[in-house]
């Protein structure tokens, strides 16, 4: 009997490693598909209330204007504070590497051994391949953004009809319950990115203020970077926290200073994401920590960088599926920050 009861659940785990395999190995189709249907979710609202007024196709040409300008502008502003870092380096390559040169003696000194081929790539030669290589990511994500492109504007022509079959009698009762739910999740996901946006904007600001009182160079460039990287939950943040610091050595050479601008950067990202950002959606989103961690974690070892930015939109859409299903809700039980009574419902 027991043997027989595992059977199944060995079905659902071979079943289930498939799935992610396949979703690892086809990332070059999935990764642009899932922020396709990110970007649909967000935007299919605004396109409706537009056909309301004007023709559809209409409707669909401003919607995906709006859409262009602001993914441009929220890419524009990392590509140009990473374009003024990239300036600075060439310029201070020099400095820089006798900063590294000092820093390896001293480790070297106290009984820390450091790989001397590092020093020998630590030139300008290792910065301008590193630029070619930076280049060579953004081709690949000019093709990566025609294809989500494409993908959007099949899907936004595409909404109102599959509203219409989801409601279709042959489809009930999950058709009514798939309409429903991504409902909830288009609500909740242009909450969460509403709230990340100011959240990213604010943190922008105050990174710009705190590095131009530091003294720290590039203090626009600092701004800029932290803003679009806020949108990338932990790793994001953890990056333009290290990257500064990590400056602000070659900058100052003095480890006190970079260690000021460490702890002032990671009080404003701690300020900012773990106490403003979560009062500000209240609980309305509310996820246990462990599952977002985990979620970033996750998609970043499957689909990188894209992977980290839509691992919490993947993890809400997760949920409220789990949610509307009676065999699946106890994984959105689990997966919620919500408190439950007896009763399995979730109290206010």
């Amino acid at each position: 009997m027991a043997v027989q009861n595992a059977k199944p659940m060995i079905g659902y785990l071979a079943t289930g490693i498939l799935v992610l395999a396949l979703l690892r190995f086809g990332q070059a189709i999935f990764v642009p598909l899932a922020f396709s249907v990110f970007v649909i979710a967000l935007v299919a609202p605004l396109q409706i209330k537009l056909q309301r007024w004007m023709p559809q196709l209409l409707a669909l040409l401003m919607t995906l204007s709006a859409t262009i300008i602001i993914i441009v502008a929220v890419a524009s502003s990392v590509t140009w504070g990473l374009s003024k870092l990239g300036q600075w380096l060439f310029v201070n390559a020099r400095r820089f590497q006798e900063v590294y040169v000092h820093w390896t003696d001293w480790l070297e000194e106290h009984g820390i051994a450091v790989a001397g081929p590092l020093a020998d790539r630590f030139d300008v030669t290792w910065l301008v391949g590193f630029t070619q290589g930076l280049a060579g990511r953004l081709n690949s994500f000019a093709g990566f953004a025609l294809l989500v492109f494409v993908f959007v504007m099949l899907g936004l022509l595409e909404t109102e009809d599959f509203g219409k079959r989801l409601r279709s009698p042959t489809l009930q009762p999950q058709g009514i319950k798939m309409l429903q739910a991504n409902r909830e999740i288009s609500a909740k996901l242009r909450s969460f990115m509403l709230v990340r946006t100011f959240a990213s904007v604010l943190t922008g600001l105050i990174v710009w203020a705190f590095a131009y009182i530091a003294g720290l160079e590039l203090a626009a460039a600092w701004g800029a970077i932290a803003f679009t990287l806020n949108y990338i939950p932990f790793l994001g943040p953890f990056i333009a926290t290290v990257l500064p610091t990590l400056f602000a050595i070659g900058q100052f050479d003095s480890w006190q200073m970079a260690l000021a601008v460490f702890v002032g950067l990671n009080l404003i990202q701690f300020l900012v994401g773990s106490y403003l950002e979560p009062l500000l959606i209240g609980t309305s989103l509310a996820i246990s920590p462990f599952a977002v961690i985990f979620s970033v974690f996750f998609w970043s070892f499957m689909w990188g960088v894209p992977g980290a930015f839509i691992g919490v939109p993947i993890l809400i859409a997760f949920i409220i599926y789990c949610e509307k299903s009676a065999a699946a809700k106890w994984i959105a039980v689990l997966l919620s920050a919500k408190s439950f009574d007896d009763s399995g419902k979730a109290s206010t």
